[in-house]
């Protein structure tokens, strides 16, 4: 279960990227007095934080009345991840956890960016999301797996809101050398989960038999 639980909170934090949503926040809210700051902070964390529970517990039942099984969405959820992890080992421009050009360009336009882009896509993007229903779906409908899974990502929800509150400190301790490095490490341990989901819906699959 210790496994479990430390696989769930890197895959979450790892796909959530509190770091980077911090940093971008900082960007973004530059001049504004320190209680807004806190303000979106919190509603986006509390905006995102539903998005993710609803696809942590019901998007395997969703997904299995479409006739989706344990073997494809595991399949499925690697390869998205594995795409992710791709994006931030070699800092791709535009991946799939940055924000596209058009998107940054609104999100500069906007009084209150808490819903979009911080909410969702940022922090509930389709990662976070994929991430969840693949958990959920490896603990293969046990209470104290599903249960781990969830507090997994209320422990990473829960550093994503301090980060965001200190986004501005983050933004100057950090710097973007550190900031770089930080992004490739964790880069790396989520291609290897992204891989081994790859390796076991295969296996799950029938496809090779041994």
């Amino acid at each position: 279960m210790v496994e479990m639980a430390l696989k769930s909170f890197l895959t979450f934090f790892v796909t959530i990227g509190p770091i980077e949503a911090a940093v971008l926040f900082a960007t973004l809210t530059p001049k504004m007095p320190y209680d807004v700051r806190r303000g979106i902070a919190i509603r986006a964390t509390l905006i995102a934080s539903c998005i993710l529970a609803v696809f942590t517990l019901f998007g395997d039942p969703i997904l299995s009345e479409l006739g989706v099984s344990l073997a494809a969405l595991q399949t499925a959820g690697g390869i998205i991840l594995l795409l992710i992890a791709l994006d931030m080992i070699f800092a791709r421009p535009g991946g799939a956890i940055k924000l596209t050009p058009p998107e940054g360009a609104e999100a500069q336009t906007k009084d209150d960016i808490a819903v979009f882009p911080l909410a969702t896509p940022l922090i509930a993007g389709p990662g976070a999301m994929s991430a969840g229903i693949l958990l959920t779906a490896n603990a293969h409908g046990e209470p104290l797996g599903v249960a781990i899974v969830a507090a997994s990502l209320a422990a990473v929800m829960v550093v994503t809101l301090v980060l965001l509150i200190l986004a501005n400190e983050l933004n100057h301790l950090l710097g973007i050398t550190a900031q770089r490095v930080l992004i490739r490490v964790f880069g790396i341990l989520l291609a290897a989960i992204a891989m081994q989901a790859v390796f076991n819906g295969i296996s799950a699959s029938g496809i090779i038999h041994r």
